[in-house]
């Protein structure tokens, strides 16, 4: 498979290093620093750019005929028009907040114990989100997952980062050097505390799995997400 790197820094090389040991071959690295635009002859591409750079870059690969993984974050204002853009020219379009296999299992699971915890009032919920002090965006696109998959199935309807109002899920987001992303949600009574915690050792769980939609979503088309990839239904 010929891959194309939209973003070549940290997880850009990591993605790198794995494609290349799963036999899969380099094509393109498109950065800020480079003239290589020339996305045609890659079979997919995967972008882990930046903020102000992804919607341009998932746009130039469905507007090729490319398929597109974007794991960028920060971005999603614009993410109805890269739907949008991807059926006009019946491309393949996978967006997640993480690609990691063990943070989409855990996004099962969040839902799971938030249809559990719906029925169970004395219970107020929380969540909390630590990463490097190199990233950009707060709370995280994993956070704002999970507090969607919780909004889902209770009567909350928003997140906050500030005092939260009664409909709304408190995230306290923290920056850390060199935590990879750490996240935990939690509910509390005034009798006891229940909590679940995912927490990346290394990005290589990221990158594996950016890797891994790569290689499911070569020759399909429409949009996806990792549910699909890895049949979670």
């Amino acid at each position: 498979m010929k891959i194309a790197l939209l973003g070549y820094g940290k997880m850009g090389k990591m993605i790198e290093k794995i494609a290349l040991s799963r036999g899969h071959e380099i094509v393109a690295k498109i950065d800020i620093n480079s003239s290589d635009t020339d996305i045609t002859k890659a079979d997919v591409a995967i972008d882990f750019s930046i903020p102000d750079a992804a919607f341009n870059n998932i746009s130039l690969c469905l507007e090729n005929g490319v398929p597109v993984i974007s794991g960028t974050t920060g971005w999603l204002d614009k993410y109805p028009e890269a739907v949008a853009l991807c059926e006009k020219h019946k491309g393949a379009f996978i967006y997640a907040s993480n690609y990691s296999l063990g943070v989409n299992i855990f996004f099962q699971i969040n839902e799971y114990l938030a249809k559990i915890m719906n029925n169970h009032s004395a219970y107020g919920v929380s969540m909390e989100e630590i990463h490097h002090t190199q990233k950009l965006d707060a709370p995280s696109g994993t956070a704002i997952t999970l507090a969607e998959g919780i909004i889902k199935h209770t009567d909350k309807e928003n997140w906050t980062l500030e005092t939260p109002k009664a409909n709304e899920i408190p995230i306290s987001a923290k920056r850390i050097d060199a935590v990879p992303g750490t996240h935990t949600v939690s509910y509390e009574s005034e009798i006891d505390s229940i909590s679940m915690t995912h927490t990346a050792n290394s990005r290589e769980g990221f990158a594996l799995g950016a890797v891994v939609a790569a290689e499911w979503i070569v020759g399909k088309s429409g949009i996806f997400t990792m549910k699909d990839v890895l049949n979670l239904g």
